[in-house]
């Protein structure tokens, strides 16, 4: 029996295109194939529509992309008051930096990529406030969010990267070779603190906050010239 051809009139509506819209369906897509797999075309193909049609509310697929790291970073938590301003802020890159490190290719692409939506607004504002209650002048916290943020995308893409290659162990076995069997007349300051150069987890991480933080209290910007 031949098929009989169905009336367009028949067929259900596509609902209305919009940013949030397609920003949700590339998110469906991210979870099930990874960011690789989330391009203009593909998020067109879910929705029943052309790439073209996509141009009128997303630039391209780092603005995509980008939606999809601001997002996800609705999840970034603020500790408790009790922890003090100091400790809050710290806490509040950790989780910055759990939610890249949960989403290795979000945890690169964010070295490059800085998302502009509520969410990363939100975070920027946390900050921002952490460091005034610490007593940061407003000039030397508007630029250190940027160092801050660096700092901890940066520590979060590399260990993302670390945990999602198979050759990290032989990679970090082969370093910690060479630094052990470092020439001492060669290498003295690397035989000399060949201990400390590969020791630290968490506390060094620590340090390097303390270390941003403490020079970001005492380092006044300088005055821009006229």
């Amino acid at each position: 029996m031949a098929r009989q051809p169905r009336s367009r009139r028949e067929r259900p509506s596509k609902p209305a295109l919009s940013r949030e819209g397609i920003v949700e369906a590339a998110l469906h897509l991210f979870h099930r194939e990874g960011l690789a797999k989330v391009t203009m075309r593909r998020v067109a193909a879910v929705l029943d529509t052309g790439p073209a049609s996509l141009y009128v509310y997303i630039s391209d697929t780092w603005d995509l992309h980008a939606e999809i790291l601001d997002a996800l970073l609705a999840g970034v938590a603020v500790p408790s008051s009790s922890a003090g301003w100091r400790g809050r802020l710290k806490g509040t890159l950790r989780s910055y930096m759990s939610v890249l490190f949960e989403h290795p290719e979000l945890a690169r692409m964010a070295m490059s990529t800085m998302p502009s939506g509520a969410n990363y607004l939100a975070l920027v504002e946390t900050i921002l406030a952490l460091l005034n209650e610490g007593g940061v002048p407003d000039a030397e916290a508007a630029w250190a969010v940027d160092l801050l943020l660096l700092y901890a995308t940066a520590q979060a893409a590399e260990k993302a990267a670390w945990k999602a290659s198979s050759r990290s162990p032989s990679e970090f076995s082969s370093l910690t070779a060479a630094i052990e069997a470092a020439d001492a007349e060669a290498l003295p300051n690397i035989t000399r603190l060949r201990g400390d150069l590969l020791s630290g987890g968490g506390e060094r991480l620590d340090w390097g906050f303390d270390v941003l933080i403490n020079g970001i209290l005492a380092t006044r910007r300088a005055e821009t010239k006229a």
